[in-house]
Parts: C-alpha cells; structure tokens; sequence
C-alpha cells in the first residue's frame, strides 16, 4: 500500500478530494456525498484503483440506493460531489470485510496504517 501522506492524487480525482479520503478511512469517519444525484452516508473501507478506475469501497448506512441498506457499495469517485466528512465515526471493518478486491493501486484501508 503506497504512504498516503505522500500519495498523489490519482488521474481525474482532485487532490483536496483524495486527501478527504484518505483521512476518512485512517479516522474511521463516516461520509456523506451526493453521487449519480442522490445523497449517500456511507462508512469508507477501500480506496483505490479498481479495473483503471479510482474508486470507494464502502458500508452504506443511509441515503438513496439501488439496493437494500444496509450493504457494500462501490462507488466512482469522479461521479462523488458534495464530499463532506462527518464528526460521527465507525469501528472499523465488518463481518464479511476482509474478503477484499484486488486493487491495482490501494491508497488505504480501514485498519491498516
């Protein structure tokens, strides 16, 4: 796992974004954004370069979706807007959490430094 404190921010994810990742998931604190139009609230686990694409692994708590909450989302960062870190945090991983992806490039992970 690359250091995030000096990672670059991937292609197409600014940086002021990728840092607010970064910190999200080494606090341990909940995210809401809006994405595709609808506003999710969801605790961020993964963040990386999924299939050439920098995306959020995530536990969705609240919000609009597809599917029944709560549950694993995915999520394109450059379709994420409205980013906003909560005060609230969350434990870390969950049942059914170390069944991980395999990343290109992951820039953090819930309980990993």
């Amino acid at each position: 796992m690359n250091n995030p404190s000096n990672a670059a921010s991937p292609e197409g994810v600014a940086l002021e974004t990728h840092q607010l990742l970064l910190t999200a998931i080494h606090e341990k604190r909940l995210m809401r954004f809006v994405f595709d139009g609808k506003e999710r609230v969801v605790e961020p686990h993964d963040y990386g370069i999924h299939n050439a694409s920098a995306r959020l692994l995530t536990y969705q708590i609240a919000g609009a979706s597809g599917g029944a909450l709560p549950g694993w989302r995915w999520f394109e960062v450059a379709r994420m807007s409205e980013i906003t870190l909560l005060e609230k945090t969350f434990a870390g991983g969950r049942p059914g959490s170390g069944k991980h992806h395999r990343w290109d490039t992951l820039f953090a992970r819930v309980g990993q430094p």
